[in-house]
C-alpha cells in the first residue's frame, strides 16, 4: 500500500519512513504541501500524514484541497498542536484521525491499520446507495452534496461523515461510541464533547431553518435521526 508523508523536518520523515516500511508500506516523502498536491494528482494513494506546519501552505489548507479531489483518501494529522478547537479544525478539514506530537510509532501502526480496515469495509457495503434520501433531506455520497427541500446544504467533510452515519441508521438510537468508533475511528477519546460539537453543528444546518427537525437527543442514552419525535 502506497503512504504518502509529508513532513518538512527530514528527520522525523526519515523515522516514519523507516518505521512504515517495516510494516510494509510502500512509503513516498514530500517536504511541502504543493509538491504533495502534484504527487497525490500523479500516484494513487491508500492514505497521507502530513504535519499542520508546512512551508508554502499548512496542513490544514492541503488537506481541504486533497479532499475535495478524492473524498475517500484518508489523512492522518501529525502536529504539535493539540488543543480541542485545534483538533476540530483538523477534523474539519477533512483529517480522519489526528495524532499530537510525541507520538508512540506503534499508536501510528495500529491507527492506519484501523483506518485501511475501516475503508476497506466501507468499500464493500454495497447495500448502502450512493444516494440517501430521508424525507425531505438528499445525499448524494459521490459529490458530497446535500440538499433539504431543494435548498444545498455546505457541510465539512467530518459533518458530511457523521450526517451519513446518522441517515444511515435512520430510527435507530445511536450512542456516542458507536458514533465515535464509526465517524471518528477506533482511537478517539470520548471523554471530549467533539460529537455533541458536531451534532450542533448539523442541527444549525439541517434542521434550524424547517420545521421538521430530523436530529434529536436521548438524554444519557446517545442521539437518533427521525422526524417521529
Amino acid at each position: 500500500m502506497k503512504v504518502l508523508i509529508i513532513e518538512d523536518n527530514a528527520r522525523v520523515s526519515a523515522l516514519l519512513k523507516r518505521g512504515l516500511e517495516s510494516q510494509g508500506y510502500q512509503i513516498y516523502i514530500s517536504e511541502d504541501a504543493e509538491d504533495a498536491l502534484v504527487m497525490v494528482d500523479k500516484i494513487v494513494f491508500e492514505l497521507v500524514i502530513t504535519d499542520i506546519m508546512l512551508p508554502k501552505m499548512n496542513g490544514i489548507e492541503l488537506s481541504k484541497l486533497i479532499k475535495k479531489k478524492n473524498p475517500e483518501l484518508p489523512i492522518i494529522m501529525l502536529t504539535a498542536l493539540g488543543t480541542i478547537d485545534e483538533k476540530i479544525e483538523g477534523f474539519d478539514a477533512g483529517a480522519d484521525d489526528y495524532m499530537v506530537k510525541p507520538f508512540e510509532i506503534r499508536e501510528l501502526y495500529a491507527r492506519i491499520k484501523a483506518i485501511l480496515l475501516r475503508k476497506s469495509n466501507s468499500s464493500q457495503k454495497s447495500e448502502l446507495s450512493d444516494h440517501i434520501e430521508y424525507q425531505d433531506l438528499k445525499v448524494d455520497k459521490n459529490t458530497n452534496r446535500v440538499f433539504r427541500d431543494e435548498k444545498e446544504i455546505n457541510l465539512t467533510p467530518k459533518e458530511f461523515k457523521l450526517l451519513v452515519f446518522l441517515m444511515s441508521n435512520a430510527e435507530r438510537i445511536l450512542t456516542r461510541d458507536e458514533i465515535a468508533e464509526n465517524v471518528w475511528g477506533n482511537h478517539f477519546d470520548t471523554g471530549t464533547n467533539y460529537i455533541d460539537v458536531y451534532i450542533a453543528y448539523l442541527r444549525k444546518k439541517i434542521d434550524k431553518d424547517f420545521d421538521a427537525k430530523l436530529i434529536h437527543t436521548k438524554p444519557g442514552v446517545g442521539f437518533i435521526f427521525t422526524d417521529q419525535i
